[in-house]
């Protein structure tokens, strides 16, 4: 069974093609500027062969035509007709309190997923335009899944979701923390209690997604029972351009004393702010570095802050749960920045951390494995994510289903 997995964006596409016989990329790449002038088509197989086009793409159909001729090139292409694809499985931002699962989308789903958007107003319209373009280019006959970032969240207690402000806010307009990045937490910390031969139920852990956009989970006896972002990503610890939380009140007097409007407010909140704000480089954490290792003291203070920060935050969720078993590092930060991971790891070594240096050292580039000592009390791992395997095996499950009882 080929599947392919879609993760729409207002103006990008990124896909791969995976076959399910034994979960390996077949093919994958990206349309971005979707559009926009100077479209780009990127195109890249399994064994190689590669296709990089400047195209215009003035829509996500015009772009998934593209990605359709792609699979099916005498020179390039992998299949042989698009029946071969047996479903196609889409990223979904957000969910709400409604999708707690990933679902056979139908129409009413679709709706459903419009009612979502005032919680993910760039995110989630994104997401239809991929789901209408599938349906034109492939047809309706083609299946298609929704696989939520939320729903992985979605077993977290009102103690942890719910925000102290007047109830009714949560019953008219859903205001509660949903939760992000839940497919990469799921996939991690299910193959950390894989890694250390324990059932994922009976384990508690840490799951840090650090990337451009970051969020920590806590994870005891399979379920999540908190997580750093909130109602939207920008909640949590500082990011990339993200402030991550901070005084509620910090916003209304920016804009008095600024005369800022609240897209400009949100604007600087979310674009301007985290690491970029902090150092002036950049919002790359590899120009942050190098500033940093130029001596460069705002760099510094920036790194400071990012570290200390995610380190409260493994420290409150290791009492949230009683307890902690691993902490896992995963995304580009968490599997290649290898001083971010020792310096957290030394700031919460009265946990009971023990970082093994040299294995730290090693551990970049897509490896995967333990970077604590062995006689560490809470083990550490670095876990390269695979979003895209697991929006795969959640369609292919209810595809398989669906056939099933069709029988």
């Amino acid at each position: 069974m080929k599947i392919l997995v879609i993760n729409a964006g207002s103006s990008s596409l990124k896909y791969q093609l995976l076959d399910m016989t034994d979960e390996n990329v077949v093919a994958k790449g990206n349309c971005e500027r979707i559009g926009l002038d100077g479209g780009i088509f990127s195109y890249k197989t399994a064994d190689g062969r590669v296709r990089e086009q400047k195209v215009d793409m003035p829509d996500h159909t015009a772009a998934f035509t593209k990605v359709k001729d792609a699979l099916l090139d005498a020179e390039v292409g992998v299949l042989q007709s698009l029946s071969e694809v047996a479903a196609i499985g889409h990223r979904v931002v957000q969910g709400g309190a409604r999708f707690i699962q990933s679902v056979l989308i139908t129409e009413e789903v679709i709706q459903g997923i419009e009612e979502q958007i005032p919680l993910a107003p760039l995110h989630n319209p994104a997401h239809i335009q991929g789901i209408r373009a599938c349906q034109s280019v492939f047809g309706n006959e083609t299946p298609q899944v929704a696989v939520f970032d939320t729903s992985f969240h979605s077993t977290m207690p009102p103690r942890a979701y719910m925000y102290a402000i007047p109830y009714e806010y949560y019953e008219k307009y859903g205001i509660r923390r949903y939760g992000f990045h839940g497919t990469s937490h799921r996939y991690v910390s299910a193959r950390c209690s894989e890694m250390m031969n324990r059932p994922h139920r009976e384990m508690s852990m840490i799951t840090c997604h650090l990337g451009n956009g970051s969020s920590l989970a806590a994870i005891k006896d399979g379920v999540v029972v908190d997580t750093t972002m909130g109602l939207t990503p920008l909640d949590g610890f500082m990011m990339g351009t993200r402030s991550g939380s901070l005084d509620p009140s910090i916003v209304t007097f920016l804009q008095e004393k600024e005369n800022l409007s609240p897209k400009e407010i949100d604007t600087i909140l979310n674009k301007k702010s985290g690491l970029l704000g902090v150092s002036g480089v950049s919002s790359d954490d590899r120009d942050v570095t190098k500033a940093e290792l130029e001596g460069n003291q705002r760099a510094i203070l920036a790194h400071q802050m990012l570290v200390y920060q995610i380190s409260k935050y493994i420290g409150a969720y290791t009492v949230a749960m009683g307890g902690c078993d691993a902490i896992v590092f995963t995304a580009g930060l968490g599997e290649n920045h290898v001083g971010h991971r020792q310096k957290i790891c030394e700031a919460v070594a009265c946990l009971g951390v023990k970082v093994d240096h040299d294995r730290n050292e090693e551990m970049i580039r897509g490896k995967c494995g333990e970077i604590s000592t062995d006689d560490s009390p809470i083990k550490v791992f670095v876990i390269p994510t695979n979003e895209e395997l697991v929006i795969a095996r959640d369609t292919r499950d209810i595809i398989e289903k669906m056939l099933y009882y069709k029988k």
